[in-house]
């Protein structure tokens, strides 16, 4: 019989806290594969990779939703699919953060260009933005 891990222990080993083992039992992604005389879940080896393997995904930028449907038996297409549905996301993502580079880095040079005044001027303009009516 292989290794069987308690819900802390399984958290401790995927380098993950108890409460989100148990969010994605919750979401159907993982489940105990036994219980103890104590009832106490119990995991093995196979519920350790999967949550490595959840865990993995997420870090690749797929959601709970997408690891759903890469846990099943999946067709490279199924897969590219939601590849490609993710780059383009980042791609957007990327876009969006070179735009708030551009306006941070501006906000920066005048906020040092007007240093002396003892006023900010881009903290003016974003109060003055935020009154604004939409």
């Amino acid at each position: 019989m292989g290794a069987s891990f308690t819900i802390g222990e399984l958290a401790k080993a995927a380098g993950v806290p108890s409460s989100t083992v148990r969010y994605y039992e919750r979401q159907g992604l993982l489940r105990p594969s036994s219980r103890s005389a104590s009832n106490y879940r119990l995991y093995s080896e196979s519920e350790l990779e999967r949550l490595r393997f959840i865990r993995a995904a997420q870090a690749t930028g797929f959601t709970l939703e997408d690891v759903t449907r890469l846990l099943r038996p999946a067709a490279c297409g199924t897969v590219q699919a939601l590849i490609e549905d993710r780059l383009a996301l980042v791609g957007k993502r990327m876009k969006e953060l070179r735009h708030v580079r551009t306006v941070l880095r501006a906000s920066l040079a005048e906020c040092r260009e007007h240093e002396e005044s003892g006023r900010c001027r881009v903290v003016d303009e974003l109060t003055a933005r935020a009154k604004a009516p939409r």
